[in-house]
């Protein structure tokens, strides 16, 4: 060793360079995790274009289903950074569930659902809102629904960037609805679906929030507002489970496995309250033991409603995935159909790789970009805990049921988001309430100024008006979209 390298400046200088080095890679790092999300996604969308290539075959057009395939992937990875979140996040809000297992929880379970039960709607948002045979040919049908696609996806994307749950439903209806009047004019369109998914935008979240707040009165007034919460929650916990459990019965039924067994709305209910029963049942002993030794005291009750609510987000992301993967999968199975046959005007059958293309990406899109609007849903509109997200949860499922009852469409992302601004609302509504007859039974007790009154405000304000101005502004801002690219590729190819 010289006596230089032995000399204690020497080694000084050596840390403060390898310091260097490593705050160099630290910052490295973190510019480039911000990357690491569209660099996967873009992987997947290539990929999705590859498959269809190859089961596709070699025909004329089979560029046009490639790129259709990759607007199809674009779209399905934005469904699950926005729409998931709507089914995780009161569970991951109230600490349930950890991001990391409710991502994993919804990763299989929208899977499954969009595989084993998905596609029941895809006919319906491909031909029920505008009329096929208003098109003048299967190529103006073709660029309609790229148009529409590419439209859903792009809004879906930057509501997602703002932090605003949209539906991805209304998204595509729009994007069609812009697509068809720009390819043939107003009278394409079914004005009367239009008008009854004009309606779900007020009728879902209200029921939802409505049917949420309900629920929560019953647990407040039953159970936390006793003497003995424990031995209250003895009788009502089983109770709800079993009320969640033939909800869901009645939902999944009703809405996620048409496409393996075909029931109405007397069987679904039917199936649903023996289902509910045989569960309230078998949760007394269960509800009795897990109870035994716990404190009366409310943080002992969420241990009671953890496990129902982890199995409630469970199948709401099964029925969610059976549902909605037809968003992005319906305009891609449309134009693969009328790519193939030059038929566009039968219903639409639905090959396995596109279904698989949905369902994939739903996946990744949660995986990589679902954190964002989980925690927003789950914890930054109102404080949740395990017994408001469970009412959330099973206001969810019960508003479905309800309206398929009264013939209504709704969205699901509207209904549960719809139940957390319920939940939030009749905790303000309870909080004002409790503070009268306190000050009835003590007038002297000092009055509240404004200022505290709005600090005291359990739902934030900034959230709701925006979440409210984005719903509203979905299917005109995805129409007008839609048809603004639909006259520029109609352009660019003729």
């Amino acid at each position: 060793m010289t006596q230089e390298q032995g000399d204690p400046r020497h080694l000084e200088t050596l840390d403060r360079d390898l310091a260097r080095f490593s705050t160099l890679e630290l910052a490295t790092s973190y510019v480039a995790r911000p990357m690491v999300g569209p660099g996967i996604s873009l992987v997947f969308i290539l990929l999705a274009g590859i498959s269809a290539m190859v089961f596709f075959g070699q025909a004329t057009n089979t560029l046009i289903v490639v790129i259709a395939a990759c607007l199809g992937a674009y779209m399905a990875l934005n469904i699950g950074a926005n729409d998931v979140a709507n089914n995780m996040g009161p569970a991951v809000g109230a600490n349930a569930l950890s991001m990391g297992g409710a991502i994993a929880i919804a990763v299989v379970f929208e899977s499954a659902g969009a595989l084993i039960a998905g596609g029941d709607v895809v006919s319906t948002i491909a031909k029920g809102i505008i009329a096929p045979d208003s098109m003048e040919t299967a190529s103006v049908f073709i660029w309609a629904m790229m148009a529409a696609l590419l439209s859903a996806a792009l809004w879906v994307n930057v509501a997602t960037w703002v932090g605003a749950p949209v539906s991805t439903t209304h998204s595509v209806v729009g994007g069609v609805m812009g697509a068809g009047i720009a390819a043939a004019g107003f009278s394409a369109v079914n004005w009367q679906t239009m008008g009854g998914i004009a309606a779900s935008w007020v009728i879902s979240p209200v029921l939802g929030g409505v049917i949420a707040a309900a629920f929560l009165w019953l647990i407040k007034s039953r159970i936390i507002y006793t003497p003995d919460k424990i031995a209250a929650a003895r009788t009502w916990v089983p109770v709800l489970v079993g009320i969640m459990a033939g909800a869901f019965s009645a939902y999944l039924a009703l809405k996620g496995l048409k496409k393996i067994i075909d029931v109405d709305m007397a069987t679904a209910l039917l199936i649903g309250a023996v289902i509910g029963v045989v569960v309230w049942l078998v949760m007394i002993p269960v509800i009795r033991k897990q109870s035994h030794g716990l404190e009366n005291r409310n943080k002992s009750l969420k241990v009671l409603f953890g496990i129902p609510l982890v199995v409630s987000a469970a199948l709401l992301s099964f029925a969610h995935g059976a549902n909605d993967v037809a968003n992005a999968v319906a305009p891609l199975a449309a134009i693969v159909q009328a790519s193939q046959t030059n038929n566009f005007t039968d219903a639409v059958s639905i090959p396995f790789w596109v279904m698989v293309i949905g369902a994939f990406g739903i996946s990744f899109g949660l995986f990589l970009f679902g954190p964002k609007l989980i925690r927003m849903v789950g914890g930054q509109i109102t404080k949740l805990n395990p017994m408001r997200a469970y009412c959330v949860a099973l206001s969810a499922a019960i508003t479905v049921i309800v309206a398929s009852w009264l013939g209504l469409p709704v969205s699901s992302t509207h209904i549960a988001v719809g139940g957390v601004f319920g939940v939030g609302f009749f905790r303000e509504w309870d909080a004002e309430r409790r503070i009268r007859k306190a000050r009835q039974a003590m007038p002297e007790r000092t009055t509240y100024t404004p200022e505290e009154r709005q600090r005291r405000k359990l739902v934030r304000r900034s959230h709701f008006t925006t979440i409210i101005a984005a719903w509203v502004i979905t299917v005109p801002a995805a129409a007008t979209l839609s048809a603004v690219l639909f006259w520029l590729i109609n352009t660019t190819i003729n």
